[in-house]
């Protein structure tokens, strides 16, 4: 039955809907402020108008809400009609229910006793198995060691016990139902007396075992000890016996060469250390799954710790008596006492006058203290960043186990650190004596004509002896796979390199070789050569060290974008510890760009100084030939009879092109044996160097004609220029042209028609789209040139 409360809803609304008529009636004048009798009249006709609005409202409501009366009736009887099944429904439940609620209650309290006393008598029946378990325990030990001496079987007996729980064991039940008249102890101190007598007598078994060498026996004894509750003891007297078994073999290894002809062999204490660590490694291998199957998973580690500690002491003293027997102290005390004699008289022998310095910063100017930076500096680190990160991942930890024992001390004091000694000074060594028997390259000429029998490049003999000694140096380095050799001997490399390869190269170009510009003389020929020679040096070392490292941190198989971040297969194999690798790469890397810097700069010094003595007192002369007794203001018919007389006399001879034949005889004399001699990359950056130079010469002869040419004379003229750019810009790179921009565009200019220039002089600069390397300015001014532009510009 539903409520039907809609139309009470609805005249509600109604009602909310209308309270705005309200707002409609006037307000009425109040009667208390009339100050007279109409005034009170017109208040009070208001009041009834106000009144009789209400009332109106009023009546229409109540006849809207005419059937609230009897719905609130409905509800009346709802209410009665419910409150009688809720009486029925109360009586059903306490007279039907209450009964069946009751036996539940009883039947479960009744199961729960039964629960408890199922789990009393369970718990009873264990004991009772476990007691009984631990009688036939006692029992059968005590049958086992006995006449049978049945060690096995005891031993297994004692295993079982264990897993009874102490509280059973020590029980007072226990103790009254185990003991027997054969066995009246309590069941703890039976087993307790049988486990230390067991201990006992598999400690003397297995010694007696290991001093004969009873390889089965020694293993039977010993996974009796896990089953006799101690492991412990099982496991450390099994490490002493492998570590005597080590150190048998050990002082073997190093006694069968003792006195005789074996220590004389290089390898003969690297391989006595090999053996010793092989035989380690063989140990934990075979007899590692032994111990975890019998005494669980990780208990290996125990024997491992024991191993580490024999093989500590037998490693040491390999390593002591290998000290001993090559005399590395004495060595070493040699080595440092050593002067390198020839290295510091080349770097203190006085200097020469010359007429002209290096730039200051080069490293001519640091020679004075190359002395100092030539000094033994055995703990030099790593002062170029490396391309280390520590957040990714490593490949492998090495066991702090290893990290603190004290053979890897040991290893660091008695190898890693006379290695980087003896490296370094096996290096050092190495240069001075290449510079000592440093031999020029034979039948070098500044002549043409002339051939040499050596093959280019050509450079001197000290290159090639470093080089290989730096390779050597570096596989030898990489090949011990120890990151503390490589923080060493690598800065160690490069600072040689820098100080003493470098610095007796820019000695000798500053001392020996330097090309000084004579009084109207040209330098002597074998001094320019020798230079150019020693500039060779350089940029051929460099290249050396950039394969001999590119080709130990590049990996081939790898793409290009990820050789650079990460390390190749080749050095991860050699170290693959935690970061190695990265910080190997990267000091391969600092070494290469440390050494490509310094020898930049000495090559960029070398290059300025051939250009100034050797090329620019030359240039000039050949400039001046080119353009001799050249008139740019003859006439057509002038030009015609000096070509028909020059014909006459010289024969088949092209008068127009007599500057850029002249140009190119005196150029191809100058530049093409510099060519031969240098390498391709010296010769480049010489050759820019020297375009750029006769670009200003060449624009400062253009502008000396002007007002001396007429249109003839200044197509002559760009035709000449541009002759002579082609001759000296051959053999170059074809960007090289870049140079003569300023040139070409005044004669450009110079020679364009009258519409091309007034479209020229019309097009606003910023809208023009071609890139003038001239301003506006000279523009005009190489547009006036001509004669008849001259006038016309004026």
């Amino acid at each position: 039955m539903s409520l039907p409360n809609g139309s009470q809803t609805g005249d509600t609304n109604e009602l909310l809907g209308r309270e705005g008529e309200f707002n409609d009636i006037p307000p009425s004048l109040s009667v208390y402020e009339a100050s007279s009798v109409s005034a009170i009249k017109v208040a009070l006709a208001q009041l009834h108008k106000q009144e009789s609005i209400v009332r109106d409202r009023l009546d229409s409501l109540l006849a809207s809400q005419k059937h609230l009366a009897r719905d609130i009736s409905r509800l009346d009887l709802l209410r009665a009609h419910l409150s009688s099944h809720a009486v029925v429904t109360r009586s059903v439940s306490n007279g039907m229910l209450s009964n069946a609620a009751a036996t539940a209650n009883r039947i479960s309290g009744a199961v729960k006793q039964l629960d408890l006393e199922q789990s009393r008598v369970i718990s009873t029946l264990d004991v009772v198995e476990q007691v009984a378990e631990l009688k036939a325990c006692v029992l059968g030990v005590n049958g086992s060691m006995g006449a049978p001496q049945d060690w096995e079987t005891a031993a297994a007996y004692l295993s079982r016990a264990s897993k009874i729980p102490d509280e059973i064991i020590c029980g007072s039940f226990a103790e009254e139902i185990v003991p027997t008249a054969e066995v009246p102890d309590p069941p703890k101190v039976t087993l307790d007396a049988a486990a230390e007598s067991l201990c006992g007598l598999f400690l003397r078994e297995f010694e007696k075992a290991a001093q004969e060498n009873n390889g089965a026996k020694v293993t039977r004894f010993f996974k009796l000890f896990p089953l006799i509750g101690k492991p412990d003891v099982g496991l450390d007297i099994y490490g002493r016996y492998v570590c005597q078994g080590v150190a048998t073999r050990a002082r073997a290894n190093l006694h069968a060469g003792t006195g005789a002809s074996q220590l004389k062999e290089g390898f003969f204490f690297a391989n006595a250390l090999t053996k010793l660590f092989e035989h380690v490694a063989q140990i934990v291998d075979n007899h590692g799954a032994l111990v975890e199957r019998h005494y669980g998973s990780g208990r290996m580690v125990r024997v491992i710790e024991r191993l580490q500690l024999e093989a500590d002491v037998q490693g040491g003293i390999i390593l002591d008596t290998w000290s001993d027997e090559r005399n590395i102290d004495r060595k070493l005390t040699d080595i440092k006492s050593y002067a390198f004699t020839f290295l510091v008289q080349s770097f203190l022998s006085p200097a020469p006058a010359r007429s002209s310095t290096p730039r200051a910063g080069t490293p001519a100017n640091r020679a004075a203290v190359a002395e100092s930076q030539a000094r033994e500096d055995d703990n030099l680190e790593m002062k170029a960043p490396l391309a280390t990160t520590e957040d990714e991942p490593s490949h492998l930890t090495m066991p702090e186990l290893l990290l603190k024992s004290s053979l890897s001390r040991k290893v660091g004091d008695r190898l890693v650190s006379p290695f980087n000694t003896l490296t370094t000074f096996f290096f050092r060594r190495s240069v001075e004596k290449a510079f000592q028997l440093d031999e020029q390259p034979q039948d070098l000429s500044l002549n043409p004509a002339k051939n040499s029998n050596s093959n280019p490049p050509y450079i001197t003999s000290a290159v090639d002896d470093v080089m290989y000694i730096v390779n050597q140096v570096v596989e030898r380095s990489l090949s011990t796979s120890n990151r503390s050799v490589i923080s060493s001997v690598i800065p160690s490399v490069a600072r040689v390199l820098g100080s003493d390869f470098i610095g007796m190269i820019q000695r000798k170009m500053r001392d020996e070789s330097y090309p000084k510009v004579g009084t109207g003389a040209p330098p002597p020929e074998q001094i320019v050569i020798s230079f150019l020679v020693l500039i060779n040096n350089l940029d051929i070392a460099t290249d050396y060290v950039k394969r001999i490292v590119q080709t130990r941190v590049e990996d081939p198989s790898a793409p290009t974008n990820d050789s650079e971040s990460s390390p190749p297969t080749s050095l991860i194999a050699l170290f693959p510890f935690a970061n190695d690798a990265i910080f190997v790469s990267g000091a391969l890397k600092s070494l290469q760009q440390s050494f490509e810097s310094k020898t930049a700069e000495l090559i960029s010094d070398g290059i300025h100084v051939a250009f100034k003595n050797v090329i620019k007192p030359a240039l000039r002369p050949i400039l001046a030939d080119a353009f001799r007794d050249t008139d740019y203001q003859l006439s057509t018919e002038d030009l015609q009879r000096i070509t028909r007389e020059a014909e006459a006399e010289d024969g088949d001879v092209n008068f127009e092109i007599a500057v850029q034949r002249n140009f190119q005889h005196g150029w191809e004399s100058l530049m093409k044996p510099i060519a031969r001699i240098l390498t391709a990359r010296n010769y480049e950056k010489l050759l820019s160097t020297t375009l750029s130079y006769l670009n200003e010469v060449l624009e400062k002869r253009i502008w000396s004609y002007y007002g001396r040419l007429n249109d003839l004379g200044a197509a002559r003229l760009e035709r000449d220029i541009a002759g002579i750019i082609g001759v000296s810009v051959t053999g170059g790179r074809y960007g090289l042209r870049e140079v003569f921009s300023r040139c070409t565009q005044i004669c450009l200019v110079m020679n364009m028609e009258e519409d091309e220039w007034d479209e020229l002089r019309a097009t606003d600069a910023d809208e023009d789209d071609f890139d003038w390397k001239i301003d506006a300015e000279e523009r005009l001014r190489a547009r006036a040139m001509r004669r008849e532009n001259k006038r016309q510009v004026i």
